[in-house]
């Protein structure tokens, strides 16, 4: 019933700006707006805050079905949980309901500040720095790769508060866009997820309150990489869409287009991909599938299990997206046709919460 009610959705609101929203550049504001009104934005956040705590699988669902329809707005319900998930899983009671609230309202969205310019796959190495001022923290330095920077309210942000234990010495804090000494650089200029809104976030001596650190001091590296043993199956889900998107949109196409006086699905090369991707498309949902219960069970494996599902299904989306792109021969090479849109978005998913290589060194060194 859920993913019958955010297909519906997708396809009615959001699908038909898809294109539009990518050619522009431009945040997809329709898609935020139908899914505040759906409550489909932050379907994760527990319902004592106002939220329709949806489980893991749940929100996979609805990650899914959206990325199916624009890769770009799927980022709207995966980077709230994504920027939220640390006040979750670490926050004082305080904390999350001054800030869960208004995200499971619609009032704001939330980003994770994690990533710097020499700080990427060793996030350990980050600079950005918080110094304790009396009841404040002031923070500064820089942070790179933020998802929809700018148009969130809210920012979960991991800073050195002790240089010399290097990942012990990390904390993490709730910044707010309004905090005096908070920017933004120029939105990137990508390949793909167009329509999220990819920019650098500066820290100049912003001050915030003390009780907005998330967790112990010391503590936020760990915050760090247990929310992204979650939150990597939201990645595997919006690859899972993008994928189902590509599929679809090439069985329908062989079906219509013509070659030798018969449909191009009637040939057997062509039968033969539509198979491959269909078997690998369904492989990487059951994996994903899986790891969405063990996130939601705290099961001791998940670390490799949602490492292995985002490593899957993304290299699974890159993939099949090609080949959908190769069904529709010339036309897939153009821009009149949604599938090179599709190829584009997916390569991402490769690369960010993780690149896949480091999700192999993260599997290896937690084989179940």
């Amino acid at each position: 019933m859920l993913r019958e009610t955010v297909r519906a959705l997708a396809e009615a609101k959001i699908a038909p700006f898809a294109a539009a929203v990518d050619e522009e550049a431009r945040f997809p504001q329709e898609a935020l707006d139908a899914l505040v009104a759906s409550d489909l934005q932050a379907v994760h956040v527990p319902e004592e805050y106002g939220g329709a705590g949806a489980d893991a699988l749940a929100t996979v669902i609805v990650i899914e079905e959206v990325a199916r329809a624009c890769a770009s707005s799927s980022l709207i319900p995966a980077v709230n949980k994504l920027g939220s998930l640390p006040v979750i899983l670490s926050g004082s009671e305080a904390l999350k309901k001054k800030y869960l609230g208004p995200l499971a309202k619609g009032d704001a969205m939330f980003s994770y500040c994690l990533s710097e310019p020499d700080a990427g796959s060793d996030a350990a190495g980050m600079k950005t720095k918080a110094v304790r001022d009396g009841d404040f923290w002031v923070l500064n330095g820089v942070k790179r790769w933020i998802t929809n920077a700018g148009v969130s309210e809210y920012y979960t942000v991991m800073a050195v508060t002790d240089p010399t234990k290097r990942s012990k010495g990390i904390s993490a804090f709730v910044v707010e866009k309004s905090d005096e000494g908070v920017s933004f650089g120029a939105p990137e200029k990508k390949l793909g997820i167009k329509g999220s809104p990819t920019r650098e976030v500066y820290f100049d001596n912003v001050r915030i309150p003390a009780d907005r650190m998330i967790g112990e001091e010391g503590t936020g590296f760990a915050t760090a990489m247990k929310t992204l043993d979650h939150t990597r199956i939201t990645i595997a889900a919006q690859a899972l869409g993008i994928a189902q998107g590509a599929l679809d949109y090439a069985k329908g196409y062989v079906q219509e287009r013509k070659q030798f006086g018969k449909p191009i699905g009637d040939f057997q090369g062509v039968q033969f991909m539509l198979a491959d991707m269909a078997m690998k498309l369904e492989a990487a949902r059951q994996l994903t599938y899986s790891a969405a219960a063990k996130s939601e069970r705290l099961d001791g494996d998940l670390t490799f299990f949602g490492a292995a599902a985002k490593c899957f299904a993304s290299d699974v989306a890159m993939e099949i997206t090609t080949d959908a792109v190769q069904l529709l021969g010339g036309y897939g090479y153009t821009r009149d046709y949604p599938v090179e849109r599709m190829m584009r978005d997916a390569k991402i998913t490769q690369i960010y919460e993780g690149t896949n290589q480091v999700q192999r060194i993260v599997m290896a060194r937690n084989l179940p």
